[in-house]
């Protein structure tokens, strides 16, 4: 206990103020729309929440949705936040963004705007939303931050249906003046779980985070980091060694990862619009809500959070893995895929060393008995 109290503090904290939202987006996690339940948390008890996490620490609080701005007190909280020490953030899918919106985030002190951006047409992107027009008010809600001095990352999430236009929706991010694109690969958990056919091959997925590191390789204009995408830190290590070559990712100054993969429950974790505590965004069940008790308490003695910690236990070739220490595989997906937090990452195609030996051997085995 003493070590994860003093190794496992968080870093950044998804809050989801409300569920509303006025899309209906194919992969969404907790399955928004404009009648989803708004949850309960009055602006007394998210001034509690804010309080309680900040008794542990004063992490970057990303005020998140359904679609925050459909919330009326969302500058209280957001100003709240800053008051005590917390880096205030904001992620919206944009559309609702207005020159007045700005200003209330300059008034709370808003320290980065998070954009949802997956297509570089409206023609990719509006299928992918399910909402016609919503392209141009990503790009239109661009605009008017950059118009207000206000920074802002891309987060583009991709499946088979738009993983065709990765390049292309990089280029239109980084057009836009983004400060980070970041890369989603879809967990199914809400909405999600019924594109499970959509979900890109493993063969795909290295493809794809191949073409990540050589793009990061030689970007110095914009920050990009894949998210939910672990393996990338097996990678990159692997590719920089076959080249000879040292390569440090660069990151924002408020970045949780550290050069790790998956950091669900060791630097990261969500709270839902009911209170219910997750070790990352795409977690099917809670461990705790936090209006029955502390937060301090679900952090360090949940014990999902704690096996998440436990590297040693993790199963298959997640556990035999030679990365185990600097990607972990996504447990969410391992969650969603299998029913298990702790088995292998499910779309990953790389055969550890311990695992590839261990099969030889079974081989060798086999062949004396035939």
């Amino acid at each position: 206990m003493a070590q994860s109290k003093e190794k496992y503090i968080p870093k950044w904290i998804a809050w989801e103020t409300t569920r509303r939202c006025n899309l209906s987006c194919v992969h969404c996690r907790c399955s928004s729309d404009m009648e989803a339940a708004t949850g309960d948390f009055t602006t007394e008890e998210a001034y509690k929440l804010i309080d309680d996490i900040c008794a542990v620490s004063k992490p970057v609080l990303v005020l998140s949705g359904g679609e925050p701005l459909m919330r009326p007190d969302l500058f209280d909280i957001a100003r709240y936040g800053t008051k005590q020490g917390l880096r205030m953030c904001i992620a919206t899918n944009g559309t609702l963004i207005t020159d007045e919106v700005c200003a209330q985030m300059r008034d709370a002190d808003i320290k980065m705007v998070s954009l949802s951006l997956d297509g570089s047409t409206a023609e990719v992107h509006d299928n992918f939303r399910q909402c016609p027009g919503a392209f141009d008010g990503v790009v239109r809600a661009a605009a008017t931050l950059k118009r207000n001095g206000i920074k802002f990352l891309i987060n583009s999430s991709f499946t088979k249906r738009n993983q065709h236009d990765i390049a292309n929706t990089f280029k239109v991010a980084k057009g836009l003046g983004a400060t980070a694109w970041y890369m989603f690969m879809i967990v199914p958990t809400g909405r999600g779980e019924e594109i499970m056919n959509e979900l890109i091959s493993k063969d795909d997925y290295e493809e794809i985070l191949s073409w990540h590191y050589e793009q990061e390789k030689h970007e110095d204009d914009i920050l990009m980091r894949p998210t939910c995408a672990p393996h990338y830190y097996r990678i990159v290590p692997q590719k920089a060694k076959e080249e000879g070559i040292e390569f440090e990712r660069r990151s924002l100054t408020f970045s949780t990862g550290g050069g790790k993969g998956c950091i669900a429950a060791q630097s990261i974790c969500l709270i839902d619009c009911f209170g219910n505590l997750k070790p990352c965004s795409y977690f099917h069940s809670s461990v705790g809500n936090v209006k029955e008790q502390s937060f301090r308490d679900l952090w360090f003695n949940s014990k999902v959070f704690n096996d998440l910690r436990d590297f040693a236990s993790y199963k298959g070739k997640c556990g035999e893995c030679e990365y185990i220490g600097v990607c972990g595989g996504c447990r969410a997906r391992a969650d969603a895929v299998y029913g298990d937090y702790m088995a292998e990452e499910p779309f990953c195609n790389y055969i550890p060393a311990k695992t590839r030996r261990r099969l030889e051997r079974q081989a060798a085995s086999d062949n004396k008995t035939t």
